[in-house]
């Protein structure tokens, strides 16, 4: 398991980066990267299940399950990812998952002069590492777009 790093300095205070991050209809266009009908279904409240998909669709979408480990309001957020979802289905058990989980994605919020340090943690296994080192770049700058808006 690879822990990947990324950071990005946003022109926004970090109440205006958080709620943008995490409200459903910006969480859908900064997350495009990752798959074009990313969304979620869940909460973000410390403690809650929340699910990671690629599409509204449930029946016919793929994602993660996933828990909210830690939450301190335009602070920190941690997720623990726990298992996949395939089309509907829950497998929390089967050997690929067991690559992959326990899997913690970490977000943390520093301010400074209205400009906010949004620095991510992720855990991703080997045959990943690669897809995601290209992949959250594209989505930090997407986020920073909708909260410079």
């Amino acid at each position: 398991m690879n822990t990947l790093c990324f950071s990005i300095i946003i022109n926004a205070d970090k109440q205006k980066v958080w709620d943008t991050m995490l409200a459903d209809k910006t969480y859908r266009a900064w997350t495009k990267p990752f798959d074009e009908g990313s969304c979620y279904k869940g909460s973000w409240e410390k403690g809650s299940e929340i699910r990671f998909l690629t599409s509204d669709d449930e029946s016919n979408a793929k994602g993660m399950l996933s828990k909210i480990k830690e939450n301190i309001k335009h602070q920190f957020i941690s997720i623990e990812h726990i298992g996949f979802i395939y089309n509907g289905v829950i497998d929390t058990t089967s050997e690929e998952v067991k690559k992959w989980t326990p899997a913690f994605e970490n977000y943390s919020f520093s301010e400074s002069g209205g400009k906010t340090e949004l620095t991510i943690d992720v855990h991703v296994p080997d045959e990943y590492k690669s897809m995601f080192e290209e992949t959250w770049p594209k989505a930090l700058s997407a986020l920073k777009n909708l909260c410079e808006q």
